[in-house]
Order: C-alpha cells, then structure tokens, then sequence
C-alpha cells in the first residue's frame, strides 16, 4: 500500500477512534466558572489509561469484598473513605481475619504514610496566597498514586485560581469510576456459578488437590451420582498427577506432615 493509499484509509477511519479533547487555553472564558473547572476535571478522567488500571483494580476489590462477607454499601463506604486501594485492601484482609476495630486503622494509616510525599508536592501546585487550609481538605483525601500523576500531567494546563476545583473534578471522576467498580465486582462475585471451586486454604494445608476439592463439591450437590463420580475419579485423578506431578508431590509432603504431628 502507498502511503497516499494509507493516508486515506486513515482518513476514513478517525471517526472510530476519538482522541480525548485537550483542556482548553489557560486564557479560555471555560475557566471562568469554578464549575467549568470542577466539569473539566471529570472530563479529564476519559483522558488517561491509569482509569482502566483502577477499574480492573477496584473490581478485584469488590469481590474480595463479597468474599470475606463484607456488605456492598460497606465497600463503597471504604472507597469513598479511605480511597488508596492497597489501603483497603489492608482494611479488608485485616477486619475478615478478626483483627480489631483499632488494629485495622494502625495497619491502614502505616500504609497511608507513603502518601505524604505526594501531597507535599502537589499542594504547592495548587494554593495561592488566598487558599486557606479548609480549602485544601478535600484536595488531600483525593492525593493517591493515580491523582498524584494526573496532577504533574494536567495541572499545568489548568489557571492556578482554578486548580483546586479542577482537582476536585478529578478525584470525585476517579473515585465514582471505582464505585461502579466495586459494584460491578460485588456482583460478579454474588453470581459466580457454585461450580466454580474457591480456594480452601485448609484443602490447601492438606494437600487436597483443585480437582478432588471440585469432585467432593459435585457429591455434595448430587448425592445420587456417587457412584458415577466415584468411577471416573480415578482416571481423573491419574491424568491430573500426570499433567501436576508438582502439586502432588507438595500436597503428598502435607499430608505426611500432617500425618507426624497428629501423631507426636
């Protein structure tokens, strides 16, 4: 193809892939409103590939959430208030394994320290010699790894007396895409087929294999094909040991471990 040929096929095309629209001139009557700003803001958050990395992530996080048998406002709470993932990842492990109330916010605010460094920076970006700390609360809770980026990328771009609404925009577009995240793996979660095996880390301890977990859980769910099951699991099992002789060998060692101890 030449490149006059490529040049039209092109041309041709551009109505399919849409890149986002620039921030205005720093000079624009569109940021003459703190609204326009807050607006753009929000905006700008179809403009980065890191809103895919948080969707994917906080996705993850809601079933974890279902999993450990939290309630689905209960994960959107923490989104909303404690916002780090890693941070609520912590919050979540830590509640569903019987820590305390207390125990929980320590581990969370220890791994909260690390964003001090990115608010450190980015404040100086913002204020003015009119902003007053009230101002800057909000900008705060919104600091994490993602607005921290989106700040030295966009902010630049954006009149100083309109930063702090513009940032506003941004972390409230960033949180809400984590929201329906949460939501959406919540529920993908809630209605994950029961033939599904979960992991066990009990089954795990004892070297019971993926594949003999899934035969138990069908015998459960159908007594009467016992002895059908029971007739394949043979061969099912030998093809299993064949194709993981690894996973065999470690769950063989469990359960002789296993087996010295409820002996000593």
């Amino acid at each position: 193809m030449t490149l006059a040929g490529f040049a039209s096929v092109m041309r041709g095309t551009t109505h399919i892939v849409r890149l986002p629209v620039p921030l205005p001139p720093q000079d624009s009557p569109s940021w003459q409103s703190p609204l326009r700003a807050f607006a753009w803001g929000v905006r700008s958050v179809a403009s980065t590939v890191l809103t895919l990395v948080l969707f994917a992530t906080y996705l993850g996080i809601g079933a974890l959430a279902h999993d450990t048998h939290f309630s689905l406002g209960w994960v959107l709470a923490g989104t909303a208030l404690v916002w780090a993932g890693p941070a609520q990842i912590i919050l979540i492990s830590t509640l569903g394994s019987g820590a305390t109330v207390v125990q929980a916010a320590i581990a969370v605010t220890v791994s909260a320290i690390r964003l001090f460094p990115m608010v450190v920076s980015v404040v100086p970006m913002i204020r003015t010699p009119r902003t007053k700390r009230r101002h800057l609360m909000l900008v705060t809770h919104f600091i994490a790894v993602t607005l921290w980026v989106e700040c030295f990328r966009l902010l630049p771009q954006v009149p100083r007396e309109r930063r702090i609404a513009f940032t506003h925009g941004l972390g409230t577009g960033l949180v809400s895409v984590c929201l329906v995240a949460n939501a959406i793996g919540y529920s993908l979660a809630a209605n994950l087929p029961q033939t599904v095996c979960r992991r066990s880390p009990a089954a795990d301890a004892a070297g019971i294999s993926a594949f003999d977990r899934a035969q138990l859980s069908a015998a459960c769910r159908h007594p009467g094909a016992g002895t059908r099951i029971g007739a394949v699991s043979a061969r099912g099992q030998l093809a299993h040991r064949r194709r993981y002789p690894d996973q065999w060998r470690v769950g063989r060692h469990h359960r002789l471990w296993r087996s010295l101890v409820a002996r000593a």
